[in-house]
């Protein structure tokens, strides 16, 4: 038994903080901790955190505004951050088989699988942002608060920094409730909260500290099941989206276009980057269960850079005085790519397409371009733009070379992969889809009109498009 007179008496060195500032000694002096309780806890809220980063990644491509795309390809990246921390941790308390696989309790599955298939994107935002993170953040900070400061120092940590990322969830999830409020059915709403709230109840909270009797409800929709949009929804905003009337690579590789044209261009590139994360999206759902966790997580970090890309694009048209939703920004790669091969191949043209990009002239040309324009914000963005694709060209080697004999079998799987895909140029013309309007000299004009100098008369002549010249600048 303590001493507690001994522990209230306990005086350190020239009273420093004692046991490194973690806690106090009479904290420090609870036994009321162990492994088996941390490993518990610690493998609930894996479950939730991992279900929800995969249903983020699987919301993506179908989800048609566009802030929800990136905000979700943001937080499926913090929260897979969050799931490989805790794998970690775990692993240094149990030896294998961890069990980190296995659902923790029937209630838990039947909370994630009801907000995966939850629909308007009003009530999916309400869902997950109303309840199921609040409950994740209540769950690490119950675990913050109950394990030993001490002993269990480790766990506490990843709770901490967990719950600091996790506030930012909250906080972009209360503002995008507000923002569709006027687009949520309230009584579906309440039918679904209420339907939630009781599959967490059934499993005695998220955490299993929560005391209940309660049996699990019905589902909301005993025969719905999950199929991920091959073909990418997008809102309002982005027009005529079959337009591949532009090819920008054609004219950023022809030296007689002047540099300032092709920073203009290099935005456009960035901002249709858009499409990356919404035909990567597709891999990580249909390779599920046939990738180990590490895959996932390096390919979602890669996805998460991609949206990023895409809003570098966004704020360099701002920046620039620019309406990119005046701008067709086209769907067509990730359409054709989704609908068009198997999430092997897709993986294969994309990494035929990140190998392409580190020669000196991929990332490396841009970045220089970039850096001759004058304009600093599009050399910070390419800079960075480069560092992450020599990243996702790493990733590439690390998962799917290995699958091959070499690098160069690898290579021309991935293009012969791409070479197979259709482009269906001329058939979205004739069912009326698109006209492949030339909008370059337009937005060329524009651009020319905000910095206060005449256009170039040949970068207005240009008209390359994609019908027969591919982003690599293949023949079709």
């Amino acid at each position: 038994m303590n001493d507690k007179g001994a522990i209230s008496d306990y005086s350190s060195y020239r009273k420093l903080p004692v046991l490194a500032g973690l806690c106090s000694m009479g904290r420090a002096a609870e036994a009321n901790w162990g492994v088996e309780q941390s490993v518990a806890r610690l493998k609930r809220i894996h479950y939730v955190a991992k279900r929800l980063c995969e249903i983020f990644t699987a919301r993506i491509t179908g989800e048609p505004i566009y802030e929800l795309k990136m905000a979700y390809a943001l937080h499926a990246y913090i929260l897979s951050e969050h799931v490989t921390s805790i794998r970690t941790r775990v692993s240094e308390m149990r030896e294998p088989p961890l069990g980190l696989d296995k659902v923790p309790h029937p209630g838990l599955e039947r909370l994630m699988d009801e907000v995966l298939v939850a629909k308007p994107s009003s009530l999916f935002v309400a869902l997950v942002y109303g309840l199921l993170i609040p409950e994740l953040r209540q769950a690490y900070q119950g675990l913050r608060d109950d394990a030993h400061p001490l002993a269990d120092a480790p766990t506490i940590r990843i709770a901490k920094l967990a719950m600091f990322e996790i506030e930012e969830l909250c906080a972009f999830g209360e503002a995008a409730i507000a923002a569709l409020s006027a687009d949520l059915d309230s009584d579906l709403n309440a039918r679904y909260q209420s339907t939630l709230k009781n599959c967490l109840a059934a499993a005695q909270g998220l955490d299993g500290t929560e005391p209940s009797s309660i049996e699990l409800p019905p589902p909301l929709k005993p025969d719905s099941s999950f199929s991920i949009a091959p073909e990418p929804e997008r809102d309002e905003r982005f027009i005529d989206r079959y337009n591949a009337g532009v090819n920008p690579e054609a004219f950023l590789y022809d030296e007689q276009y002047p540099i300032s044209a092709k920073t203009l261009m290099m935005y456009y590139k960035r901002l249709r980057e858009l499409d990356v994360p919404e035909m990567m999206a597709t891999i990580l759902f249909e390779l599920k269960d046939e990738e180990p966790w590490e895959f996932h997580r390096e390919m979602i970090r890669q996805l998460w850079d991609e949206a990023r890309h895409a809003m570098m694009g966004e704020v360099g048209f701002v920046s620039q005085g620019i309406d990119w939703t005046e701008i067709p920004i086209n769907f067509t790669w990730s359409r054709n790519l989704n609908m068009q091969l198997t999430a092997r191949e897709r993986h294969g043209v994309l990494f035929f397409i990140e190998q392409g990009l580190m020669p000196k002239n991929g990332k490396r040309f841009e970045w220089e371009i970039a850096m001759q324009s004058g304009d600093p914000l599009s050399g910070l963005f390419q800079d960075f733009d480069w560092a992450d694709e020599v990243l996702h060209s790493q990733i590439g080697r690390r998962w799917y070379v290995p699958k091959f004999e070499s690098l160069n079998e690898a290579l021309a799987y991935g293009d012969s992969c791409w070479s197979r895909v259709l482009s269906h140029f001329e058939e979205y013309r004739s069912r009326g889809l698109t006209e492949h309007r030339n909008w370059w000299p337009e937005l060329y004009r524009k651009a020319c009109e905000n910095w206060g100098i005449s256009p170039d008369a040949k970068a207005l002549e240009f008209s390359t498009s994609y019908q027969d010249i591919r982003a690599d600048l293949k023949k079709i």
